[in-house]
């Protein structure tokens, strides 16, 4: 049974790798021409991101975050808009970290609507997370239901529990780094 990972086990990882996440937090706002994944997410679960973005790039994925890209201004004004929006149009994959939160985003929801309008269903998915690894609050938008999950479990054909893009519509399966380097 897949299951989605929980705050807590983000948050050991985080604590113990701070080096670590500070390079991928940076890493992740460089260089769009050369990243693969566009990652949405509320600002109030950035903390949870260099897990998101670790798991991602071991992966084979290239994530690019706007948490630090120089090029949005402060405050937000349509040029943020406007580098969002073509940030999700060069990228070939969206994942929406989607936690309790991303609902009162105001940025999430658009997103996933510009990733929606510009890519097919597949090439999008969610990255849940909540505090109990059954918890499905976050589904409470019901367009969620649209759209893949990264979730871990166990695969058919494989050994052991694996990353895997799940399709919870027809119960199957594509481990995560096949579905992240399909182009």
């Amino acid at each position: 049974m897949p299951t989605m990972i929980t705050f807590d086990d983000m948050s050991r990882y985080t604590q113990k790798s701070f080096e670590e996440s500070t390079i991928l937090m940076k890493e992740a706002h460089e260089n769009i021409e050369q990243k693969n994944i566009f990652l949405s997410y509320s600002s109030k679960d950035s903390q949870y991101l260099p897990y998101v973005i670790n798991i991602l790039n071991n992966h084979g994925g290239k994530v690019y975050v706007d948490k630090g890209d120089d090029r949005l201004p402060n405050p937000p004004s349509v040029k943020t808009a406007q580098v969002l929006k073509d940030s999700i149009k060069k990228c070939n994959r969206m994942v929406v970290f989607v936690t309790t939160n991303s609902k009162d985003s105001k940025w999430v929801p658009w997103e996933l609507g510009l990733g929606d309008g510009s890519k097919t269903n597949s090439d999008i998915a969610l990255f849940p997370s909540a505090d109990k690894s059954y918890e499905t609050t976050w589904l409470s938008q019901e367009y969620l239901g649209l759209y893949r999950r990264i979730v871990w479990g166990k695969l058919e054909g494989y050994d052991k529990e694996v990353w895997m893009v799940y399709n919870h519509n027809d119960n199957t399966a594509t481990e995560l780094s096949k579905w992240l380097n399909k182009y």
